[in-house]
């Protein structure tokens, strides 16, 4: 059955030879060419500002951001692809998504101070892929994998994202042709499956 997904390119640099970038280009060429219906979100291509108060955090985002996450609340999967830089997702990206968590669109707050807020996106599924110059055996038990567990359970699974899969991809600067080429064929095969 066809499911509407929206891809978020989560690398910063609009640079094409990125491996975020083909990466995300695979995976849209698998899930377009089995009918499912896409969206992207290009963060290079963003102007976003941070975050400075809880008071801007409770309003509305400005745009490009406020119809951008339109494209998040329509999709039943959701695809996120970055680098890890400096053990964490790159600051552009972190900022996209707080300024997108606005206004209650991830979680909304409950009546009371002492009432679990509303998770808002129950119902929708996430795969994260991060690429990284490390092996990816020192990233998941040298560093326990903290970016993509801040992101899996502070973000996703706490708005009600389920079920979640990621992909770690890790010695990228080390990536042969070949490995890489395996690479975009399994993104382009849970492109078809969308997960």
């Amino acid at each position: 059955m066809p499911r509407s997904i929206c891809i978020i390119d989560g690398h910063p640099d609009p640079d094409p030879n990125h491996l975020i970038h083909a990466l995300c280009d695979a995976y849209a060429e698998g899930a377009g060419g089995t009918g499912h219906r896409l969206v992207r979100i290009d963060v290079a291509g963003l102007d976003i500002s941070f975050l400075n108060s809880a008071t801007e955090f409770s309003s509305l985002p400005p745009e490009p951001i406020l119809a951008e996450r339109e494209k998040i609340a329509a999709a039943d999967h959701l695809f996120i692809a970055f680098p890890l830089w400096l053990g964490a997702m790159p600051a552009k990206l972190k900022a996209f998504l707080e300024q997108s968590a606005r206004g209650g669109f991830f979680l909304k707050a409950g009546k009371s101070d002492h009432e679990w807020p509303e998770k808002m996106m129950t119902g929708k599924s996430a795969r994260i892929v991060i690429t990284m110059g490390m092996p990816d055996l020192v990233y998941r038990f040298g560093m326990d994998s903290g970016a993509l567990k801040a992101l899996e359970r502070g973000v996703l699974g706490l708005s009600g994202f389920s079920p979640l899969h990621h992909t770690i991809i890790g010695s990228v600067g080390a990536l042969t042709e070949s490995k890489i080429e395996s690479w975009l064929t399994f993104m382009r095969k849970i492109g078809e499956d969308a997960v």
